[in-house]
């Protein structure tokens, strides 16, 4: 059973969820895996909360994942570049580094178990709990990069915008998904998204400040560890 929460202060750009049994896990230590990204063509021109990608193209398998649409939606596709996912490891990594009373190990460290083979799981093919059984940690949070794409134009003004869509799941020793979050965000002009604009200082940012933020947000509703004042 799960819980499934909105972020009211993001409204719906970021959505998580979290397992009825969360309380029952004391996680202080995690150890973050370096995120993949989506090797398939993803459409960035739908608004959230669908992600309409090719039939027959790789979804995600997270459950708390917005629906595809089917391909009559389907328009500009868009490839995720190859370093997004560590571009957003990063951010992630830099942000839960922050909160107090919990220990972040390097995603080097995570990734160095990643590429060995642990119980019969060829390298790169590790499971998330399997790299929190070998690192000692409470839990392994992974994640995947779904869109990133990056504005064309300037701040004052870009045609297309930034569009940035990324996952993450924390994982317990034991196999059990504790909790999962969600970012989309494709920037809109402020006739379209007034609150999100003004947070922008009124500019069309780029597609690394709209990860950055987004690693904050999922940051504040991770739910272990303390916010740092």
């Amino acid at each position: 059973m799960v819980v499934l929460l909105l972020a009211g202060c993001s409204g719906t750009k970021v959505t998580t969820k979290a397992s009825s049994h969360l309380g029952k896990y004391q996680v202080q230590k995690i150890a973050i895996i370096p995120f993949e990204t989506m090797t398939t063509p993803q459409v960035v021109e739908s608004s959230w909360p669908s992600f309409p990608v090719p039939s027959g193209a790789r979804r995600s398998d997270m459950s708390v994942a917005v629906s595809p649409t089917t391909d009559q939606y389907a328009r500009r596709t868009h490839l995720v570049p190859p370093a997004a996912g560590e571009k957003i490891t990063e951010l992630m990594w830099a942000k839960l580094k922050t909160r107090a009373g919990l220990q972040v190990l390097s995603p080097k460290e995570a990734a160095v178990v990643a590429r060995e083979p642990v119980g019969g799981a060829a390298p790169g093919t590790v499971p998330a709990h399997k790299i929190a059984q070998r690192l000692a940690a409470d839990a392994a949070l992974s994640g995947k990069v779904l869109v990133y794409q990056e504005r064309v134009g300037s701040r004052l003004g870009a045609d297309p915008p930034a569009v940035v869509g990324f996952e993450v799941k924390l994982v317990a020793p034991d196999g059990v998904v504790l909790w999962e979050g969600n970012y989309y965000e494709k920037q809109r002009p402020m006739t379209e998204d007034f609150v999100g604009f003004i947070q922008r200082y009124g500019m069309f940012v780029t597609a690394e400040e709209l990860a950055a933020y987004g690693a904050a947000e999922l940051a504040n509703a991770f739910p272990f560890g303390g916010a740092t004042e």
